[in-house]
């Protein structure tokens, strides 16, 4: 698995992932449109425009999964048990059409599963950004690990 079991984590560790993605007008309007959120900052181009921000604003709960979903690969891809928990999610500054996010994960601390031997918790923070390095989210997220397997 290229996830990292309970063991591989440690509070304090910094991840930085790979991958980034750039965020599409179709991503915005698809995911606005397939969630019923018909929010006119998300869809409509003379309404955004008239705002503080002058254009379109990509969908924040979007925002929220691509972050998540960029750090798959490098972090509980296949060590996962579960999502237990968001918190702390705020948008410091607006995400456009075009804009493309990274991700860093910081370990904010871990802790065995008192009721689930093998498994334990851990508490993370990710922040996303833009190319230009603006803030565009951070969220504190609380996993559910797998251990590390015994060998046989």
């Amino acid at each position: 698995m290229s996830g990292k079991y309970y063991e591989d984590l440690e509070a304090g560790m910094l991840i930085q992932h790979a991958k980034g993605r750039t965020v599409t007008e179709m991503d915005n309007v698809l995911f606005s449109a397939l969630t019923m959120n018909d929010q006119p900052l998300h869809l409509n181009e003379e309404f955004a425009r008239e705002t503080q921000f002058g254009q379109r604003i990509v969908n924040g709960i979007y925002t929220l999964g691509l972050v998540v979903g960029i750090t798959v690969g490098d972090l509980t891809e296949g060590t996962i048990v579960a999502n237990l928990g968001y918190e702390k999610v705020v948008h410091p500054n607006p995400l456009f059409h075009g804009d493309t996010v990274s991700v860093e994960t910081e370990v904010l601390s871990k802790r065995e599963s008192k009721s689930k031997p093998g498994r334990g918790i851990v508490q993370l923070r990710h922040t996303g950004r833009k190319q230009d390095g603006t803030v565009v989210i951070e969220v504190e997220r609380t996993v559910m690990f797998l251990k590390r397997p015994e060998e046989k």
